[in-house]
């Protein structure tokens, strides 16, 4: 209970911490993003309009700083995240609700993907040192050393001119409509194949590297050698004992990639000119979108902290000893 206790104490400064950092930035920068606003609509926007839109953005000159951040909060905690100029005044909710499932969908399981492939290759290897699966190390670090743009491009290349098989850009055929059919879910597979492939060959390297890596640590432990001398099969040494401590390491870098996820692989997304939330924040900081770019950052700062808060759990479940230390 304290362990817990102190975490959620923890996570909910940092929180508060975060939120507050989002709401003093966009202060801090030279104009606000009204006045960008009504300078690229000169003239088509009349004084009560603006006030209007100052006192909408809690920029009302009438207003304090403190009580800004406090209409701030009250927004905030009705989910009402402000609305974007550069999507026509749209709710930012209701933007990043449309390239969230892009980025979730593409970039999430490409990293679900890569942890898991990489972990179990990692573990087998490391199992297996001195042998010749030790040969698959230098070969997946060798992606994972590729700058990503090039080998989203080598890939376009090879797979989508050359070859014919995957398509070369955007999450669906042009001139469909999203729709939960056949057809469309398809279109979509056959677009995310490409760019998902090329995120789990950049970071295949990194997982397989630590996490052989650790399990040659782990082997050389007394809990280890306890384990064989009892007679059990290598492969219940191998995943209850060895990879389950191994493992623990790699989960704090998964948290992050998983947290991360959220904000796209802006290059990703660039080069097959995916809908995701990193295009969408380039869209945004090009287009001094204030608000999105605010509400962009507060969804990435929370997604870091859930799944931060999802790796302590997944530490205290697989290691008891990081409760009781804690508590």
């Amino acid at each position: 209970m304290r362990f817990a206790v102190r975490r959620t104490v923890f996570y909910l400064f940092t929180a508060w911490a975060a939120i507050t950092i989002n709401f003093f930035l966009p202060r801090m920068m030279k104009g606000d993003p009204v006045s960008a606003y009504l300078q690229k609509n000169q003239g088509r926007i009349s004084p009560e309009a603006a006030d209007s839109l100052r006192t909408l953005f809690g920029l009302d000159d009438g207003k304090g700083l403190l009580q800004q951040y406090a209409d701030y909060w009250g927004l905030l905690l009705r989910g009402d995240l402000g609305r974007s100029f550069s999507k026509g005044l749209a709710p930012v909710t209701d933007v990043i609700a449309t390239a969230l499932p892009w980025t979730v969908g593409l970039v999430g399981i490409a990293t679900v993907l890569s942890f898991f492939l990489g972990t179990g290759l990692g573990s087998w290897i490391g199992w297996r040192r001195g042998s010749r699966a030790d040969a698959l190390v230098p070969v997946a670090t060798f992606f994972s050393t590729v700058p990503y743009f090039w080998m989203g491009l080598i890939a376009i290349a090879v797979f989508s001119t050359t070859l014919g098989w995957f398509p070369a850009s955007h999450a669906y055929d042009k001139g469909s409509s999203p729709a939960l059919t056949l057809d469309f879910v398809g279109q979509v597979i056959q677009h995310g194949t490409l760019p998902a492939l090329t995120i789990v060959l950049a970071s295949l390297g990194g997982w397989i590297l630590g996490m052989r890596n650790m399990m040659v640590t782990v082997l050389d432990e007394d809990y280890v050698t306890v384990a064989e001398a009892k007679g059990l099969s290598p492969r219940r040494v191998m995943v209850n004992y060895a990879a389950r401590n191994a493992v623990l390491p790699q989960l704090s870098s998964f948290a992050l990639s998983l947290g991360f996820i959220v904000g796209g692989t802006l290059v990703m997304e660039l080069v097959f000119s995916y809908p995701g939330v990193g295009k969408l924040l380039l869209d945004a900081t090009t287009a001094k979108d204030y608000p999105l770019m605010q509400g962009l950052f507060l969804v990435i700062t929370l997604t870091v902290l859930v799944a931060n808060i999802l790796a302590d759990v997944a530490y205290a479940v697989l290691d008891p000893r990081t409760r009781q230390t804690e508590g």
